[in-house]
């Protein structure tokens, strides 16, 4: 039986139901942890499934943050330092990513209360997650305002890509199943695709083939 559910049936129901189904129902997300650092130099670790590509020339990453009707660490973080690094989680750590995602309080460093471990790299004060295996270091830009919930959309440029040489091709793809990069659906819920194949750059009339890693 298909259902069909409208936005009137969506308003009314119970908060973590609706949070469940309308997180889930836009597919797969990336799953990254966000390292910060404050101006009294104490670290902070935070799991976010909105990281998502804005640019490449310049390269530009974006991700996504919920209203600060409550203090926000990673927000202030980034606003007092203009640094952050975004941390793939692979499929080793979801237990210790996940687990970021608690509400610790803000004298509190969630690398204290994981296996997870800090590592430091000239390009950047703020910390990279040591056991991934893809790290970015990034430089805050800009923050737009989403009024209609209240959001606040979050951009900056990229600094340096830290990654296993080894999985980068020839044309610059990066092997996310040999890093063992997860994936989110809904708040919990966390999977490691698996690659089909790829296509070329379409264009009108090309018959589209397989690209050949």
């Amino acid at each position: 039986m298909i259902r069909k559910i409208s936005k009137n049936e969506i308003d009314k129901m119970d908060f973590l139901y609706r949070n469940n189904l309308m997180n889930a129902i836009t597919g797969y997300k990336s799953a990254n942890l966000i390292a910060t650092k404050d101006h009294e130099g104490l670290s902070n670790l935070a799991i976010f499934s909105s990281v998502t590509h804005f640019g490449s020339n310049p390269p530009v990453i974006g991700f996504v943050l919920r209203p600060n009707t409550v203090l926000r660490n990673t927000y202030e973080n980034i606003k007092s330092s203009g640094e952050y690094t975004i941390n793939h989680v692979n499929s080793d750590i979801i237990s210790d990513a996940h687990h970021t995602s608690a509400k610790y309080p803000p004298e509190v460093s969630e690398f204290n209360y994981t296996n997870l471990s800090e590592e430091y790299h000239p390009c950047t004060n703020a910390p990279f997650v040591k056991e991934a295996v893809i790290k970015i270091a990034m430089k805050f830009h800009e923050e737009i305002p989403v009024k209609i919930n209240g959001t606040i959309l979050i951009l900056g440029t990229v600094q340096k890509l830290i990654l296993p040489d080894s999985i980068i091709a020839e044309d610059g793809f990066v092997d996310l199943n040999t890093a063992k990069t997860v994936a989110i659906t809904g708040l919990d819920a966390y999977h490691q695709a698996l690659q089909i194949n790829r296509l070329p750059y379409a264009r009108p009339k090309d018959k589209p083939f397989e690209i050949q890693d």
